[in-house]
This record gives structure tokens, C-alpha cells and sequence, in this order.
């Protein structure tokens, strides 16, 4: 039995009747659940746009080292950025630009010779003034070792390596609610691709 919907909680059979009325459980459960369910919106959120960034970034960095392994190596060590850097460099941002990716200055920082066949550039402009600076490695000097039976083979392939900042949106939810989360401050990928000159 149902006490009315008005009717006052005083006696001791009313008062009974009011501890085992449950119309506003759901209303209490919804508001305890309901933080936990932002999080994990979130989080799903979050996490699905870090992969496919790096999808995107590794599409971006396959696309630069495919060019660069294309092209000659006779123009390194004749300009301050060969022709074949120049060409994965560039394809790399129009890659990034093509996929509405920020693409951080990249555009204004020439690639530099950081070592030997490695050339390095570094942007840090907005919207990508984070933690972490935007880095574009083309390295046209990686090696590998293949097993060839008893002995090995070595191949000389590009590498292309972006760093990309990245901003984790699970944080500031994860603050709110009294936890802590400290992901990477940026995601990065390397593609190779074989010398073909």
C-alpha cells in the first residue's frame, strides 16, 4: 500500500510507510552514476581521437619517407637541405593540412642537419604551443640487418619520424571527479621505406 502523496510522515505506521517509499531512488542513483558516465564518455572520446591522430600521422610519415626513398641520394651534402628531405618535408605538411590537422608552424621550420644523413624540424606554433613541440625527423641513412642465411644483409632505407603534441581532453574530467590521469604529451610514429637510388 501506497502512503498518499501528500500525506505527512508523523505516526509510527506512516513513518514506515515513507522509509519504504522509493520514488526518488532513481533520481539519487542517476546522480551518483552520472560522473562515472561523463568519464567514460570521455575517455572513449579521447582515446578514439588519439588513434586515429596517429593513423593519420603515420599515413602523413609513410607518404614522406616513400618520396624521399624515392628520389636520388646523389643531392645530399650539395645544398643545406637536399632536394629528397625537401620533398618528404613537404609532403608531410600538405599531408597534415590535407587531413585538417594542425600543423603547427611546420611550414616555417626548415628542416636542419642535426647529424649525419638526419635532418630535424621543429615547430611550435599555435595552436600546438603545448608541452611539446611538433618534430619532423626524415633520417635518409637508417639501417637495417636482414638474416640472410649465415651471413646478413644490410639495407639502407629513410626514416620519417613525427613527434606531435597532443592534448588529453580525459584530464580535466578526471580532475573533476578527484582522480588523476597523466597521459603522453604526444603521440609518434615512424615509417621507412626503402632506398630505391
Amino acid at each position: 500500500m501506497m502512503r498518499e502523496a501528500n500525506a505527512p510522515c508523523g505516526s509510527l505506521t506512516t513513518l514506515k510507510r515513507c522509509w519504504a517509499d522509493d520514488c526518488a531512488s532513481q533520481i539519487v542513483e542517476f546522480a551518483l552514476s552520472l560522473p562515472l558516465l561523463v568519464l567514460f564518455v570521455v575517455g572513449i572520446f579521447d582515446f578514439s581521437g588519439a588513434i586515429s591522430l596517429k593513423q593519420k600521422l603515420t599515413n602523413a610519415a609513410r607518404e614522406g619517407a616513400r618520396v624521399a626513398a624515392a628520389d636520388p641520394a646523389n643531392d645530399i651534402g650539395t645544398a643545406a637541405v637536399p632536394a629528397s628531405v625537401e620533398d618528404a618535408y613537404w609532403v608531410v605538411d600538405n599531408y597534415l593540412v590535407s587531413e585538417n590537422i594542425a600543423e603547427c608552424g611546420l611550414k616555417a621550420a626548415t628542416p636542419v642537419q642535426s647529424s649525419g644523413l638526419t635532418w630535424v624540424s621543429t615547430a611550435t606554433s599555435a595552436p600546438c604551443g603545448a608541452a611539446t613541440a611538433l618534430v619532423l625527423t626524415i633520417n635518409r641513412g637508417c639501417k637495417s640487418t636482414i638474416p640472410s642465411g649465415a651471413s646478413t644483409t644490410n639495407l639502407i632505407e629513410t626514416c620519417v619520424t613525427i613527434q606531435y603534441p597532443y592534448k588529453w581532453q580525459f584530464n580535466n574530467v578526471a580532475g573533476l571527479l578527484g582522480g588523476k590521469f597523466t597521459g603522453p604529451t604526444s603521440i609518434t610514429t615512424i615509417a621507412t621505406a626503402f632506398n630505391e637510388n
